[in-house]
This record gives structure tokens, sequence and C-alpha cells, in this order.
């Protein structure tokens, strides 16, 4: 009984070891009639290069040598007196818009004074080029009468509770008389960081016996604003490219003397220290002052 008891185990380890599972078949390359469609994929899967934010793409061969030869002619020429400038700016258009013609004023400001603060408005005799829409914050006549002076939307607390409730923002230009003022004060964080908050020294603030309907008229007819910037510099639309000269003469000669007016008590020496005007789509021109 013994011997067959030990002849068990004996058995056992003689079984044979069970075979080890087959491998995977390997893929087979594609065919050569589909290769586009698998390298096709295979780009698709690949990660995109992402876009550098404020990173022009690069520029053609073509407009790296037109701007070149552009800047290399105004270097030669220098500054320009006004009307030369416009006439200059003129043949240089490219751009198939109606660009709008730009003016850049650098001022000799201390901008961390509070007292050399640079900001206004001027209406430009020949306006803008540009359809502007209008709110108007105001209550009882004057309602009446903004609308019929070209304001796309006049109202009072209606229009404070529909910019609160929806973020409607579908207007360019804020205006408000001078008793909204208590109230318009709460859209102070929606209207200030877009530039659109009324404050008296834009003239967005129609002060207490102020015509409403002149003002409206003036910004719809082509009034601008301006504001010195951290570095001292205005910027502004003043009309463009595709109006006469004449007229572009106007609006420029309009804004810089608005400008040259609201020089601060507090500056010394040279104010205006260099004016230049551009398009949207060109380099800019440096004006004789």
């Amino acid at each position: 009984m013994a011997k067959k008891k030990e002849a068990a185990p004996a058995a056992e380890e003689s079984k044979p070891a069970p075979p080890p599972p087959p491998a995977p078949p390997e893929p087979k390359p594609a065919p050569a009639a589909e290769g586009g469609a698998a390298t096709a994929t295979a780009e698709a899967e690949a990660p995109k290069k992402k876009k550098r934010p404020g990173v022009p793409p690069r520029r053609g061969k073509k407009l790296r040598n037109h701007l070149k030869n552009q800047q290399q002619k105004l270097a030669k020429e220098g500054v320009m007196p006004l009307r030369k400038a416009i006439q200059t700016l003129k043949s240089m258009k490219r751009a198939k818009f109606d660009e709008t013609v730009e003016i850049h004023m650098k001022l000799g400001i201390d901008t961390k004074q509070a007292d050399q603060a640079v900001r206004g408005s001027v209406p430009l005799p020949h306006g803008i080029g540009k359809a502007v829409r209008i709110v108007v914050f105001t209550q009882g006549d004057d309602v009446a009468k903004a609308k019929a002076a070209g304001a796309d939307f006049a109202g009072g607390a209606d229009l404070i509770q529909k910019i609160q409730q929806e973020s409607w923002l579908e207007f360019d230009v804020a205006l408000a008389s001078q008793g909204m003022m208590g109230q318009v004060s709460r859209l102070g964080k929606v209207l200030g960081p877009r530039g659109l908050m009324p404050t008296p020294k834009a003239g967005t603030v129609i002060p207490a016996n102020g015509d409403v309907a002149a003002a409206v008229r003036e910004f719809k007819a082509g009034k601008v604003e301006y504001r010195a910037d951290a570095g001292g510099n205005v910027h502004a639309g003043v009309g463009k490219l595709s109006f006469e000269e004449d007229k572009l003469n106007d609006n420029i000669t309009a804004f810089v003397e608005q400008v040259r007016h609201a020089k601060p008590a507090g500056v010394r020496g040279n104010y205006v220290q260099s004016v230049t005007v551009s398009a949207t789509m060109s380099p800019g021109i440096k004006v004789a002052v």
C-alpha cells in the first residue's frame, strides 16, 4: 500500500506543463491605397502646435519687403507737414477695407501726478465716418428729446436694471444727465472697465440745465473722447482714409488744438513732444508740430 501512495505524487510530477498562450498577431501595414488616410489620421492625432498669444503670424516675403520699403521711405522723408503726411498716408493704402486714420500724441506730462491728468472730448468738424450707438440715462421729458435728437436708447431705471440683470452693452457711448448719476454710479463695475462710464471730464455727463438733445447730436456727429495712458500718450481715431484731404486736415487740427488747450497748469517744459498719424494697416508718419 505504501508503494502505491508514493507512486501517485510521482505520476503528478510527470505531467507535461501547459503550453504558453499564443502571442497576439502583429498589425499588418496599411496598403498603399490607404496610406493617405493613415497619414491624415496620424496628423490629426498628433498634438497641434499652440499659437502664442499676442504673437502675430509670420508675414510673407512680399509683405515684408513692402513694409521695409515703406519704412525706408518714411525714414528718408523725416518729419512732414500735416498736409504732406496725409498725402503720403493715402499713397500707402494697401488694405481692401476703408482704414481708420489714427492720431497718436506724446505728451510731456507726469501721469503719476493727479493734477496732470489729460482727459476730455472734442467734436470733430467732419465726424469719424462711423455710426455710433448712443444710450442716454435720463428721465422725464428729456427721454423724448434724446430720442428725437438721434439717441438709440434712452431711459432711466429700466435701462439700468437691464444692464445689471442681462449684462446688456449694445452701445458705444453712454450719456447721463446730472440727476441720474446717483443711480448710474451703480454700474461702475460694468461700464468702467469698458470705458463707457459717464464722467464730467469726458463730457458725457449733461449738467442740470444742459441741453440733452445738443449733447446727443454732438456725439452722433463725431465727438471723440481722449485720455492719456500711463505713458503720457493720447490716441484717437479722427476719420477714414476715404475722407478728402481737407476733411482729414480739419479733423486732425481740431483734435491737436483741443489737446493743447487741455494742458495742465503743473506741466513744465515741452507739452506736445510729438504727433504721429497712421492708418489701420500702415506705419506711423511723424508730423511737424
